[in-house]
């Protein structure tokens, strides 16, 4: 394997435990919080925007590192990473319990944040090496499943602990999981040595690290003092220079923590551009869904919770069976169902009202899970499967990072197009925020938020089907000659 050790696949589902222990870790968090921030605006006594820096502060942190730790684990090796990861997550679990204000919150969520990239940034890399190629996208599935386990249980455990107990203990939650995933990583991850001789980018990374943080804030802070203001077009022309020259430095180094020809490869780029679209929408909708289901429909936190597990309960368990079938007839066939199944589970989407049952919730709603899960394990293993095994590493981290960066901008743009179509719907400015306005206002900017969401779809499903036309078109060419 290039040099490096070899890989006993006796092992494998010992490391998929471990790996999955870690996912869960991260997803179970990440889903407890979006379900809390109602009672977060209520009992921290702060507004929409502010709370949504719970969200953003932990994104953001994900999003800037991933890449450099996918790549420094490529030179390093990647245990010593991932289960300083565990350790790091949990302490900032315990942090983010204790804190007094929101901005304390914040602070601790962006060390959470810290750990969660070292977790996420790796877990793919090492699934992917530790299991044959033709498991790997039953592999990739089955450590689906385990994000889709920790959404689904985070809403609803996050429900029962906040209505007996408070908001606190949505994060003490962590401490037991970090403490037995942090034991199986050391168990059970395997030391892999890595090709020697390579040098760690540090120059590519403070560039990359500085346009990705320059972009995030333009994003986020845009949405609160406009996207013409003069300090957010600073931010994003800064982005821009930030990355140019990340861009020089990459193709002018032996190296890099990016390498460019990567790019060659159509699954690789058809499947990371995808993956983002389906990441940025699906992060804006969820965002909004506990406004809508406690400030429209009128139910309690426990019932948001249970309602929210529709979409996730979906994927994990489709997931395993898409990549399943995936490894027998190809990657991309297999994404393009997905792309469909969710371009007509938004558009019916759409269709959201003050009338809506649960039942009717649940109905619509569920397409979106099922088009997810068709669609994500299949991507994964395409965009891994076009990893070489020196770069497995940083791979795994731009496959998470189009995940990150894609919920981001989907929570920050998503999340400001509502805010400014209730505002619209309202007749203008509002006051106390779009979270207080009236029902009929909340719908009619949701509406209009999903309208956009369908053409984004619609986007990623075309992309996806020319990729699909032109493979089968290489495959007769070959077979022809």
């Amino acid at each position: 394997m290039n040099g490096m050790t070899e890989i006993d696949y006796r092992m494998k589902w010992y490391v998929m435990a471990a790996v999955a222990m870690g996912i869960f870790l991260a997803t179970i968090d990440s889903s407890i919080v979006n379900l809390a921030l109602p009672t977060l605006v209520r009992e921290l006594h702060t507004d929409f925007p502010t709370v949504q820096w719970v969200i953003l502060g932990y994104l953001l942190g994900l999003t800037a590192l991933m890449l450099s730790v996918g790549r420094l684990a490529d030179i390093r090796g990647k245990k010593q990473l991932y289960t300083t990861g565990f350790v790091v997550f949990t302490i900032g679990s315990v942090l983010c319990g204790l804190s007094p204000t929101i901005y304390a919150l914040i602070g601790f969520r962006v060390v959470q944040s810290i750990g969660a990239a070292m977790i996420l940034a790796l877990g793919s890399a090492i699934v992917t090496e530790s299991f044959p190629p033709e498991e790997r996208g039953r592999a990739l599935g089955i450590s689906g499943t385990a994000v889709s386990l920790g959404i689904v249980i985070g809403p609803t455990l996050g429900g029962l602990l906040i209505d007996a107990f408070s908001w606190r203990w949505i994060f003490f939650v962590n401490l037991p999981v970090g403490i037995i995933g942090t034991l199986m990583a050391v168990r059970y991850i395997p030391a892999i040595k890595p090709r020697g001789g390579q040098r760690f980018d540090i120059w590519g990374s403070l560039t990359l690290v500085s346009g990705l943080l320059c972009l995030l804030l333009a994003l986020t802070w845009g949405q609160n003092i406009g996207f013409t203001d003069g300090r957010i077009v600073l931010l994003f022309m800064g982005s821009l220079l930030f990355l140019i020259v990340f861009l020089f430095i990459e193709s002018h180094i032996n190296d890099p923590i990016i390498d460019l020809s990567l790019f060659r490869s159509e699954k690789f780029s058809v499947g990371l551009v995808t993956g983002f679209i389906t990441f940025f929408v699906i992060a804006g909708i969820i965002l909004l869904m506990p406004f809508y289901l406690e400030n429209v429909l009128g139910y309690g936190t426990r019932q948001v919770g249970l309602m929210l597990a529709i979409v996730p309960i979906a994927m994990g368990v489709i997931a395993p069976i898409a990549g399943s079938i995936s490894d027998r007839v190809g990657t991309r066939p297999i994404t393009v169902v997905g792309l469909l199944i969710l371009l007509l589970g938004y558009v019916g989407l759409s269709s959201l009202s003050l009338e809506t049952t649960a039942w009717q919730y649940i109905l619509l709603f569920f397409p979106i899970g099922l088009g997810m899960g068709v669609f994500q394990s299949p991507n994964n293993s395409a965009i891994m499967g076009s990893a070489p095994q020196e770069r497995l590493g940083v791979v795994s981290g731009m496959l998470a990072i189009t995940r990150t960066m894609g919920q981001t901008m989907g929570i920050a743009l998503l999340g400001a197009l509502w805010a400014s179509r209730v505002s619209f719907y309202e007749g203008g400015m509002l006051d106390a925020g779009a979270t207080e306005v009236s029902a009929l206002s909340q719908v009619g900017g949701l509406n209009d938020t999903l309208h956009i969401v369908v053409v984004l779809i619609f986007l990623a499903f075309m992309i996806g089907l020319w990729s699909l036309i032109a493979e089968r078109r290489r495959s007769r060419r070959a077979v022809s000659t």
